[in-house]
């Protein structure tokens, strides 16, 4: 899977946003939960889940396209489990 060029942008706008706007204050409130960022405005939507933030942010803004980040944590989902080995 390869990612665009306007996919690229759209994922270091958000993190940059997150960063300088959000992160500090998000990781001592919301630690775990999932933000929603809409890039162009720099809106944020704060659920306990991927579809509760999105389910906000695309009430707010059905057409757009959302950043999606844990607080507190390098990725949204982490995979657990085990795959034998043959």
């Amino acid at each position: 899977m390869t990612i665009s060029k306007e996919q690229s942008q759209l994922s270091k706008k958000a993190q940059s946003l997150y960063r300088r706007l959000y992160q500090k204050n998000l990781e001592k409130t919301e630690k775990g939960k999932i933000v929603a960022i809409e890039v162009e405005s720099g809106d944020i939507f704060i659920g306990n889940t991927t579809i509760d933030a999105a389910l906000k942010a695309k009430a707010k803004y059905p057409r757009k396209i959302f950043y999606f980040k844990r607080v507190g944590y390098p990725a949204v989902h982490s995979l657990k489990g085990f795959v034998p080995v043959k």
